[in-house]
């Protein structure tokens, strides 16, 4: 990500959010105009896809907490003044403290390292990189910054997954396929062509970063001459160009574990972009999307379950078959069990880790007859005859005051 995507790119205009909103109304925006723009509901249509890439780069960093905050301080900070923007300047620069100049494109970089916004998976997901934050950016104008040598983590990858209702229930192996950045195959991660290697660079001898004095001041900055990557590439790879990254399409299969629910945001550490430089990879976010059963509800590990009875089953009691996740059990319904009683058979709900399961809530539901024959009609009459007692008086009593 660059200099002018932290400090003049609005990505709450971007989601068509305000500064202030909450996490849930960023992550609603987000989904819905990632599912309006996806590549694959707009085929051949570049302004979709670049306005997808677009809400993906800005979902990345205000999904992050950390990110956000940062960025909002940058914007905050640079967007007041408070680092003057050089007249006539050739890169976008400015002025800190003491009237020393600096360019800000090589903090930032110096603070991000190779980090940028990758490209959205098919899924709906985004590639987004770890940025190393304002502390890191003012320590490289004061003589701190990122040490020499060292590796960058790999970006994270954001996607989707729609799972059927038992599938969630029991957990499942999906394979997902991946749009996003990944190691290019050719040159396996060094960016030279097959045959050569890329060499020390001279001017940093590998460290990636050179030391510039201003005045009183001294601070470090990534190499010019290698881009802060610590070594030169004279032939490139033809796939990747050089940057020892391409990105490809991949399935990847993922074990979903048992017991999640619809909107879980599920990490998977390790599985995300490659590190570059020797760097760890990334981390792999799923967001799991769940299927309406036909017949279950859910409320958290319990299953719940409506069961209709008739009248008769109801007044006498019955014993009834009904249907798990793992086969059918029994439940003795008793004599005058009234309609909305709810039953609970344990043990009978979702499993999560190494958590009790949860049971199945059975909601009782008196069916009542619509179309009864004149036989009916006299039995009920009789049975009404025969009833003792007025469920209503207490109402009565009340009305009459």
């Amino acid at each position: 990500m660059s200099t002018k995507d932290w400090i003049e790119k609005d990505y709450y205009a971007v989601l068509g959010v305000s500064k202030d909103a909450s996490p849930d109304v960023i992550k609603r925006s987000y989904r819905k105009l990632a599912r309006d723009l996806h590549p694959d509901k707009n085929p051949g249509n570049n302004e979709a896809e670049a306005r997808f890439k677009e809400v993906s780069e800005a979902y990345g960093v205000l999904s992050d907490e950390r990110k956000r905050r940062e960025y909002d301080e940058a914007r905050t900070l640079f967007g007041s003044g408070a680092f003057r923007r050089q007249a006539g300047a050739g890169g976008f620069g400015g002025t800190g403290p003491g009237g020393m100049p600096f360019d800000f494109t090589d903090l930032f970089n110096a603070s991000q390292g190779a980090g940028g916004a990758g490209g959205p998976g098919p899924a709906g997901g985004a590639h987004r990189a770890r940025s190393g934050g304002l502390g890191d950016l003012f320590g490289a104008m004061f003589g701190g910054g990122r040490q020499p040598g060292s590796s960058n983590r790999g970006g994270d990858i954001e996607t989707e997954a729609t799972l059927d209702f038992s599938e969630a229930a029991r957990g499942v192996t999906v394979p997902l396929r991946l749009h996003a950045p990944g190691v290019c195959e050719t040159c396996q991660g060094n960016g030279a062509k097959p045959g050569t290697k890329p060499r020390t660079c001279p001017l940093c001898l590998g460290t990636g970063l050179v030391s510039r004095n201003q005045g009183a001041f001294s601070f470090s900055e990534p190499c010019r001459e290698c881009q802060g990557a610590g070594s030169v590439v004279d032939e490139k790879c033809p796939d990747c160009k050089g940057t020892g990254g391409i990105t490809k399409t991949r399935t990847m299969h993922v074990r979903i574990p048992a017991g999640v629910s619809d909107g879980q945001r599920i990490r998977l550490k390790g599985k995300g972009q490659p590190g570059t430089r020797g760097g760890p990879p990334g981390d792999l976010y799923v967001v799991v999307h769940v299927r309406q059963h036909t017949l279950f509800g859910r409320s958290g590990l319990n299953l719940t379950l409506t069961v209709p009875v008739t009248f008769p089953e109801a007044v006498t009691g019955t014993e009834i078959r009904l249907p798990t996740l793992d086969g059918s059990v029994t439940l003795r319904i008793p004599p005058g069990t009234p309609s909305g009683r709810i039953f609970r058979v344990r043990g009978k709900g979702v499993r999560k880790g190494d958590s009790p399961p949860g049971d199945l809530l059975v909601t009782i539901e008196v069916e009542v007859p619509q179309n009864l024959n004149e036989a009916a009609r006299k039995a009920l009459a009789d049975f009404a005859a025969a009833t003792p007692g007025n469920p209503r008086a207490h109402l009565e009593r009340e009305g009459a005051r």
